[in-house]
């Protein structure tokens, strides 16, 4: 049977006539003219499969006569799980019906459980952070070259993109002149702080080095007040106050503390306060995900150099063979292939995280990730610190949380008063 009612939308729920037809979908959506609109259901039947007979209109209900035992009415189930097929394929969102004209969007997993996919991606995030960090540190014990170590790491992260690229996840954005212009002094940026933050790392403890990388918001704000021009409100000044007054106490009595781990992570801190502002000007137009592979290939080239030069001789002669000779070859190459498939990862991951939630949400969660490193390290590599460092360190972290929370609660404040209409 068919019948009319009143609705916005046509649809045909139509059966299999045979098994070629059943791959075809199972719900057709039509759009109707909003003065006259109908629903259209139609009865599939096996039987007396060859009768037709004259189509009669009577009144606002339609009647095919003759067709009634040849049209069936399929089972609606089979629609609904086609079309969440579809919309799950293609990471879409569609309207189904259920048979009683009501009209429903098929979710994803990640619509229906927000809440559980981010605090995967956070725990991934600090899994990964907390992983590199271990390890890192582990290969430094064993092969003193950060240098040679930062390349690998942007090397294994290059591989990545580009094996990512082959397979059309994600699909290459192309790259003009201009663009790579802007992306070029954002590559340099990245790659000097990378390399010296390693350098760092093979110097001190992985703990000090990341409470001497907590005055990186002093260093970006300084930088945004005396060179781009920008006012940096008192409070957050304030702030920034006991991460100073932290980081000095934690120095002074750091029982691994030397000037090159010292001087490394400050100039660390420099580096990435300007990738920061260039990051800024560099407006790309393409995703995170591309743009942070350009950056990761352009930085690549930038930390050869230095690499050959520094490290080069050494490695050759006796850098490699001492190496392999306290750990073997297959634990060496793995070492380092780890190291740099985590280096990626987890940056990959901490810059999708940044796109799902809240600056303020992502600030504390940044914070919480140094505490978590911090923690981990101390209690991996038993390393001592004394009482005055762990009072500094913790100074120095609870003055970039409470930078950190003024700062995104300011940029909330601004979003909101651009978005909010004149009155």
């Amino acid at each position: 049977m068919a019948s009319i009612a009143s609705s916005n939308q046509l649809f045909i729920n139509r059966s299999k006539f045979s098994s070629s037809t059943r791959a075809s979908p199972n719900l057709v959506l039509l759009k109707s003219r909003p003065v006259v609109s109908t629903v259209l259901r139609l009865e599939f039947s096996p039987e007396n499969q060859l009768s037709p007979a004259p189509v009669t209109l009577s009144g606002k209900a339609l009647r095919l006569s003759g067709w009634g035992q040849l049209l069936r009415r399929h089972r609606p189930v089979e629609t609904l799980v086609a079309k969440a097929a579809a919309a799950d394929a293609d990471g879409s969102e569609v309207e189904v019906s259920d048979g009683s004209g009501f009209h429903k969007p098929v979710q994803s997993f990640g619509e229906r459980f927000p809440v559980l996919v981010t605090g995967f991606f956070f725990f991934m995030w600090y899994f990964l952070n907390v992983i590199f960090n271990i390890l890192n540190k582990q290969v430094y014990n064993y092969f003193p070259y950060p240098y040679f170590v930062s390349v690998v790491h942007l090397l294994v992260g290059v591989g990545y993109c580009l094996f990512s690229w082959a397979i059309g996840l994600p699909k290459r954005a192309p790259i003009d002149k201009e663009q790579l212009a802007l992306l070029t002094p954002v590559a340099f940026c990245h790659a000097l702080g990378h390399v010296m933050s390693n350098v760092s790392f093979a110097a001190v403890a992985v703990s000090f080095t990341h409470t001497i990388k907590a005055l990186e918001p002093f260093f970006n704000a300084a930088a945004s007040q005396f060179f781009l021009g920008h006012q940096i409100p008192l409070p957050l000044w304030l702030s920034l106050a006991p991460v100073v007054i932290g980081v000095s106490m934690a120095s002074m009595t750091e029982l691994s503390f030397n000037w090159t781990g010292f001087v490394s992570a400050m100039i660390s801190n420099i580096a990435f306060t300007y990738r920061s502002i260039y990051s800024k000007k560099a407006m790309t137009g393409m995703d995170s995900t591309n743009v942070y592979a350009y950056i990761s290939i352009i930085g690549l080239l930038f930390c050869i150099p230095p690499a050959v030069i520094i490290e080069g001789p050494q490695l050759m002669q006796h850098g490699f063979r001492d190496a392999i000779a306290k750990v073997g070859l297959y634990k060496f190459l793995s070492d380092l292939f780890l190291i740099g498939i985590f280096y990626h990862l987890y940056n990959q991951i901490a810059t999708n995280t940044l796109e799902r939630v809240a600056p303020l949400t992502h600030a504390v969660g940044n914070v919480l990730k140094r505490v978590f490193v911090i923690g981990f390290s101390i209690v991996v590599f038993g390393n001592k610190i004394s009482r005055q460092t762990g009072i500094g360190t913790a100074i120095a972290i609870a003055g970039v949380a409470i930078y950190s929370l003024i700062k995104a609660n300011m940029e909330e404040q601004k979003r909101k008063a651009a978005h909010t209409p004149d009155q």
